[in-house]
């Protein structure tokens, strides 16, 4: 397991099997893409996924179809040296969008819990004592606000505390990883003594990170975005962006690893005003030894593709490559 003064390392998200709404079936994994991580180094890839992939509703038996596909892709990247970190952005119950596509809710329901248990310690059992240095499991993405259909935080813990002592039961060597509340920016010094990662976000000010993003509706009449810049009453700098990490710097003194195990900036946004804001984070992250993953890879918040306008592009096997972005997380790993 990982200890406090080290990190899951750098990367990104593939959006592989996030959601059923428009990926109606996995795909093989991306080689392309790892042989990019490969090539630069970078150790680290969080792959968000619906549980509906895994199992049609809740109470339906396992797709083995999907399992052994997952298990491919688990190969692919473990072969390479590639810590992958698997997680349920759409979990039994709950997902930060589309919740109201859930008819049961994972904070309330006993029936949501149980069968989140069941896909955890299933997969415990199957990745049993297997690549305890390179597979983590990320519980849960970006659990609710405070108040949110009767959400709290004691039973965020309960839920937590639950699934992790089963997961242990079954691999006690396993990694764990938790995210952070209200969208993965609320820390949990609560949950100090779980020996899991702490996993946060990299997404303020909203007004660079989600300019023009036509599913939320906060994006509306969001002026240009520059940076430093004032947002929602606030100034946002590396001070206050070093503020803003302070709970998550308590947690780590509590003895936690800390990961941003997602950030980036979406396609509206000038690449000069993404790469500034992005230098920033970068340095803070750095000076906490923090690792990190960007969402995504390739895509509109990726490294490939984005079509940030102002962006400098170089050419790897086909994908577009922000050079600008890359040089800056290359400068920002711990050695």
């Amino acid at each position: 397991m990982i200890k406090a003064d080290e990190n899951l390392g750098y990367g990104f998200n593939a959006q592989w099997a996030y959601t059923t709404t428009h990926m109606p079936a996995a795909l093989p994994a991306d080689a392309r893409m790892l042989d990019f991580m490969a090539k630069y180094e970078f150790r680290f890839l969080r792959l968000p996924m619906d549980y509906r992939f895994w199992i049609n509703q809740i109470g339906a038996p396992l797709n083995e179809n999907f399992m052994k596909l997952l298990d491919s892709y688990i190969h692919e990247s473990v072969s390479r040296g590639i810590h992958i970190s698997i997680n349920l952005h759409r979990a039994p119950g709950y997902c930060i969008n589309g919740w109201e596509e859930e008819s049961t809710n994972l904070w309330a329901d006993e029936i949501a819990q149980d069968s989140f248990s069941f896909l955890w310690r299933t997969a415990a059992e199957r990745y049993k004592g297997k690549h305890l240095d390179l597979l983590s499991f990320d519980l849960v993405n970006e659990p609710p606000d405070i108040g949110q259909r009767g959400f709290t935080r004691d039973i965020h813990q309960q839920v937590i505390r639950r699934i992790t002592n089963e997961i242990h039961d079954i691999d006690p060597e396993r990694t764990v990883v938790i995210n952070g509340l209200a969208g993965g920016h609320l820390a949990m010094p609560e949950l100090s003594d779980l020996n899991v990662v702490h996993s946060g976000r990299g997404y303020q000010p909203m007004l660079v990170s989600h300019y023009q993003a036509e599913w939320w509706a906060g994006s509306k009449g969001m002026p240009v975005p520059t940076y430093p810049c004032e947002y929602n009453g606030q100034w946002w700098d590396r001070a206050a962006l070093w503020d803003f990490y302070a709970p998550w710097r308590e947690v780590q003194t509590m003895g936690r690893p800390v990961h941003i195990g997602e950030f980036g900036c979406y396609r509206y946004t000038h690449n000069d005003v993404a790469l500034a804001w992005f230098k920033d984070l970068f340095s803070i992250y750095k000076e906490s030894g923090w690792g990190y993953s960007l969402w995504e890879f390739d895509g509109n918040f990726g490294i490939a593709n984005h079509n940030r306008p102002g962006t400098r592009y170089e050419n790897f096997e086909g994908l577009n490559i922000d050079r600008g972005l890359l040089d800056l997380m290359l400068e920002s790993r711990v050695e």
